[in-house]
């Protein structure tokens, strides 16, 4: 696991009261409907990418983090750049 990816600038980050949502924004535009929530290590995971942290260093920051087990901790990286990938949201560099 030592791939990087970077985000997508066409995607933004919020935390609104106690929630942290992606936002696409396409042709200057909000599409409402492809908003997405993500939980406490999923926005912290997100805050992670950034073209130069490998995806072991994620998985090492995240089981620190959240004193998980680091297969546990490598599952979760995995599966969520997975679908931030699929969703267009990062990519690898």
């Amino acid at each position: 696991m030592t791939g990087t990816y970077s985000k997508n600038s066409d995607v933004v980050f919020r935390r609104i009261a106690d929630e942290y949502l992606l936002i696409p924004v396409r042709q200057r535009a909000v599409d409402l409907k492809s908003i997405y929530t993500l939980n406490d290590a999923a926005a912290f995971i997100w805050e992670l990418i950034d073209g130069k942290r490998t995806v072991s260093q994620m998985t090492d920051r995240l089981a620190k983090e959240f004193e998980v087990e680091a297969p546990q901790a490598g599952s979760d990286v995995a599966g969520l750049l997975s679908h931030l990938e699929a969703l267009g949201f990062i990519m690898p560099t």
